[in-house]
């Protein structure tokens, strides 16, 4: 089901001057949330009318209480588009990074990042700001203020997370950028449903130089073990001669977020970023460094991200690593997309109550060789085991081409949508429309038994341990240039990366 349309902002209503250029009727960076006490019952946010060097005009909402088959518009006031002023603390101009999750209450909670001005900027400030939904969806509190800065530090890519046994508690976290380049998570969480919020606080800090991007909120309840409620995040580390390596780590807390532990390494990450690859120097601002991860009915964590180590740097693929003891340690990631010889990109992940694993994500596996169209597809692949998966085609092919630019990639988000309840997978996702006014639409997408006899499925097949390679001098200057793009994405009003010279993959 498409979920959005027109855009509903008028052309001034951020209240500030022009910078970058808008896509009015872009929707992009989706995410959605089932509710646990009513599986028909969803909720999806996005960002609406991206701008090109950093945010959107505000971030939207939408419900349903059939499943998906019906949507209804909302939103929170998180920048003035959407109403956000200096009495109800929703004074910004733009918004990014879109969350939402229901509490086994009902609650809603949604939140994001808001900012006026640039990076760093002289007069500039950021903020992350939450707000509750009690019906459903409908109507949404004034924001709630988890923390604001003024030019810096620059507070990002936060998300929240509702605990699955405990009514009104909510977890935030995020990482709060200085301009030296040290960014430590960030963490905060709501005890009375999102009400008030306790004093922000660093959880993890790496020291230096070094950063964490995409901090997540993870609660795992084994039966008849003690609840962890885990922060999983992209740690960038930056040595003697400026190289950067990227890996993924965790620090848990088994008291819900009053002490947390020192940092546990999931993984290495060797991201190249997506390319088109009729035309190389077109890049995709994808989600290259980033991961997402789930928690399972019987205490199992699992993760996927976008990595070239199956192919000896050629390509991202899709990785997937599970652990089985509480996060203490994690199999060797495997590669989970059905055709390797193609880019796979932006993965998401849900873990089913019956312990299916669904995982959302995007390749250009129908891409032709004609150079004015790039051909992208979604697809959800599912598991019992990790092992053993099968895939399902979800929509497409659309032409990335046509997407919105963000920070000089073409931009559906950083992330896109996957939940899970009452036997369903719910897909939430951006595609792109050949219509210059409206470049890109959020849809909807929900399957029923996944993972049953009764469910035709497309394929069967194996997921592929990564060869062990040498890394060359080539795929090195890869991961580089992708962890530059990352971070210079991170940036508000930063110039667009120099494409580098054409060549193959």
């Amino acid at each position: 089901m498409r979920v959005t349309g027109a855009s509903p902002f008028s052309a001034d209503c951020d209240s500030a001057p022009v910078s970058g250029v808008v896509f009015t009727g872009a929707e992009v960076e989706p995410y959605v949330a089932i509710d646990p006490q009513n599986p028909s019952h969803l909720i999806g946010v996005w960002q609406q009318d991206r701008w090109t060097d950093g945010g959107a005009r505000g971030l939207l909402a939408a419900y349903s209480f059939d499943a998906g088959a019906t949507w209804t518009w909302s939103h929170a006031a998180l920048s003035r588009c959407t109403g956000g002023n200096a009495a109800n603390g929703g004074d910004f101009a733009r918004a990014s990074d879109p969350w939402v999750a229901i509490g086994p209450d009902g609650i809603a909670y949604q939140i994001g990042i808001a900012f006026t001005g640039d990076t760093f900027a002289s007069g500039s400030s950021s903020a992350v700001l939450a707000s509750r939904s009690i019906d459903g969806g409908n109507t949404w509190s004034p924001p709630a203020t988890v923390i604001r800065d003024g030019a810096a530090p620059f507070n990002d890519k936060e998300s929240i997370t509702a605990d699955p046994l405990a009514p009104g508690i909510a977890y935030a976290t995020w990482d709060r950028l200085e301009q030296s380049g040290h960014g430590p998570s960030y963490f905060s969480r709501t005890t009375n449903g999102g009400e008030t919020w306790e004093p922000a606080r660093p959880i993890y800090d790496p020291g230096g130089r070094n950063q964490t991007l995409n901090n997540q909120i993870v609660v795992s309840a084994p039966a008849g073990g003690a609840i962890t409620v885990f922060d999983i995040f992209t740690e960038f580390d930056v040595d003697q001669n400026n190289a950067i390596t990227t890996h993924l780590s965790l620090v848990q807390s088994t008291d819900r977020g009053v002490t947390w532990s020192g940092p546990t390494v999931i993984s290495s990450l060797r991201a190249v970023g997506t390319r088109d690859p009729q035309n190389f120097a077109r890049e995709l601002r994808d989600g290259a460094n980033i991961a997402q991860f789930a928690s399972g009915p019987d205490g199992a964590l699992v993760g996927v991200w976008q990595d070239s180590r199956f192919s000896g740097g050629a390509r991202d693929g899709i990785a997937f690593s599970r652990s089985t003891d509480q996060g203490r340690t994690w199999s060797a990631p495997v590669q989970i997309n059905r055709v390797p010889g193609v880019a796979a990109f932006l993965p998401a992940i849900s873990f089913r109550s019956d312990g299916a694993i669904g995982v959302l994500y995007d390749d250009m596996r129908n891409d032709t060789a004609d150079a004015s169209t790039l051909l992208v597809d979604t697809w959800l692949a599912t598991s019992q085991d990790g092992v053993t998966w099968s895939e399902r085609h979800v929509l497409g092919p659309f032409d990335f081409n046509l997407a919105p630019v963000a920070e000089g990639g073409l931009f559906v988000g950083d992330y896109q949508g996957l939940a899970s309840g009452g036997g369903e997978f719910v897909a939430f996702f951006a595609q792109t429309n050949p219509v210059p006014s409206n470049r890109t639409d959020i849809f909807a997408a929900t399957f029923r038994s996944v993972g049953t006899a009764a469910t035709p499925v497309m394929s069967i097949y194996r997921a592929k341990a990564a060869t062990l390679r040498a890394a060359t001098a080539d795929w090195e200057e890869r991961v580089q240039q992708a962890i530059a793009r990352t971070l210079r994405g991170r940036l508000v009003g930063a110039p667009a990366p120099r494409a580098p010279a054409s060549r193959p993959p």
